[in-house]
């Protein structure tokens, strides 16, 4: 990856998709200029994704489904332009093969290069000196979609094919069963969309089932392989990282704080739900509902817990029958910001906001000064940094408290959406809402979310919760490329020993977390504490 955004020659077929768009690969970009290329590209495929929905009835493939009503196409282009890929429908039963190939996989390959993108730029901003620019948008987007995302995805997809996912344009086949009656199963072209959903940290099931239905993932061997994709990008950033910035113990540094949070929550999810407290969990050996006996409980809190320390939401169990205690863990990985690894992208640039932080906070505990890579932290990168932390954690707590502040929004949520009452019923709007800002797209499966309400709140909510923390982390990019770079001295903070890793992790757990800590008392704690 490296080399890919670091390299000064263009494949052929570069060159004419530059020539196509008009632009000219060697010209690079302000800050501005390559937010204006992010936010112009998103809102197109916005349109685009939306439109395809609305006119699905006339489109080819359309299997016969109608036209996607209007606040669900708004939600499901939201969802899938901000790599969030939240779903508050049936897809087999919902979305014909070219709305699926042509806007939701589409999606897919293009907001993950976005992230990717962004992430690179924020690089860009470490490594250079004195520089007016990070890069330019339409470069790294062509780049990471052709070069690093296709590759990987046609590869991965004939592995997953051999596996026994399946890949075809079957419509519905109708079978009589055992018992006399009739059954229509659907097919589609699921290895191809399977492969990206969660390569670049997607999360979208081609089925309603998500990575619980056996065409989408048929055995155990294919549901590690599943969690190898999702963390193959994110975890590889952090080596893009040192080599571009020219120290690689700094991404080291990184690695182990993404990789100690990552243990500790599998470990901890994993203990919960193999302790299964309660008479039916322990007559049956651990918290066995919701899981499915293929996979059993690693399989299980392994998938979960990848899924919502990325962005990539995908589930081969359902979170919503999980333990209380056990419910909340994926939703403290999403509180965590999605930073342990993160989304393709968006985990890097999150983690390095917050390496910022910890790097600020600690010279004013010590009195060191405030460096990080040779770039001195000022007010405006603390503010652009905090900015960026306040973002996420003010949508998914603004959107809950709306959803039951208000007397006719919270008697429609009460009637509609929550099939659960009481505290676990806050625990479902309150995992939405934090799945929605975080860009994660899974949810406690008994909330439904189809409503007029939750369709807007959500949809909204997936975009400011992508595009706002975009904004800042371009500007601090644009900041840091314009200083020099100051030499280190006895008094700049080492930001590659294990003592920075402490901190970094501290910082991410106090300053991102605890944040929700007071939410978390009335939902899963209380529950679980019952």
């Amino acid at each position: 990856m490296a080399r890919i955004y670091t390299s000064t020659k263009d494949l052929k077929v570069e060159r004419g998709f530059y020539r196509l768009i008009g632009v000219e690969a060697r010209s690079e970009q302000t800050w501005q200029s390559y937010l204006r290329g992010v936010l112009a590209f998103s809102v197109t495929g916005l349109l685009f994704v939306y439109l395809l929905q609305r006119f699905q009835a006339v489109l080819p493939y359309s299997l016969g489904l109608p036209a996607v009503p209007e606040g669900l196409s708004f939600n499901t282009a939201a969802s899938f332009v901000a790599n969030t890929n939240w779903q508050s429908y049936s897809p087999e039963l919902t979305l014909g093969y070219t709305v699926q190939i042509a806007g939701l996989a589409v999606q897919n390959f293009v907001s993950a290069a976005v992230g990717i993108a962004v992430a690179i730029a924020l690089v860009r901003g470490f490594a250079r000196r004195k520089s007016g620019t990070i890069g330019n948008f339409w470069v790294d987007l062509t780049r990471g979609t052709l070069r690093l995302l296709l590759p990987i995805s046609l590869l991965g997809a004939v592995v997953l094919i051999a596996s026994g996912v399946i890949q075809n344009f079957n419509g519905f086949t109708e079978i009589s069963t055992l018992s006399g009656g009739v059954q229509h199963l659907p097919g589609g072209p699921v290895a191809s969309q399977e492969v990206i959903k969660n390569l670049g940290t997607n999360g979208g099931g081609f089925f309603n089932a998500n990575a619980a239905h056996p065409f989408e993932n048929p055995n155990a061997w294919t549901s590690l392989l599943q969690n190898v994709l999702m963390l193959m990008i994110p975890f590889s950033l952090t080596r893009t990282f040192g080599r571009m910035v020219g120290d690689p113990k700094q991404g080291h540094a990184i690695l182990a704080v993404m990789a100690t949070i990552f243990v500790t929550s599998l470990t901890f999810l994993t203990y919960l739900e193999l302790k299964g407290a309660g008479t039916a969990p322990q007559l049956a050996g651990a918290a066995m509902e919701g899981k499915e006996q293929r996979f059993g409980i690693f399989a299980s809190t392994l998938f979960g817990s990848t899924s919502t320390l990325t962005s990539t939401g995908a589930v081969n169990s359902m979170h919503d029958s999980y333990t209380a205690l056990g419910g909340m863990m994926p939703m403290i990985n999403m509180m965590l910001g999605e930073v342990t690894p993160g989304g393709v992208g968006s985990g890097l640039y999150g983690m390095l906001i917050l390496a910022v932080i910890a790097v600020f906070i600690g010279g004013l505990l010590v009195g060191r000064t405030p460096e990080y890579l040779g770039k001195k932290l000022g007010p405006k990168e603390i503010k652009l940094a905090s900015l960026f932390i306040l973002v996420t954690p003010t949508l998914a707590l603004v959107g809950t408290a709306l959803s039951f502040g208000i007397p006719a929004i919270r008697a429609d949520v009460e009637a509609t959406s929550i099939w659960n009452p009481g505290v676990h019923g806050l625990s479902e709007v309150l995992y939405a809402f934090t799945s929605a800002a975080n860009n994660n797209g899974s949810a406690f499966a008994g909330l439904t979310a189809n409503t007029p309400w939750l369709n807007t709140a959500l949809g909204i909510a997936m975009l400011l919760g992508r595009f706002i923390p975009i904004v800042f982390v371009l500007a601090l990019a644009g900041s840091l490329a314009a200083q020099d770079k100051v030499p280190a001295t006895a008094g700049t903070l080492p930001t590659h020993r294990p003592q920075f890793v402490g901190l970094l992790i501290g910082v991410t757990l106090i300053v991102t977390a605890l944040t929700y800590f007071p939410v978390l008392a009335l939902g899963p704690l209380a529950e679980g504490l019952l």
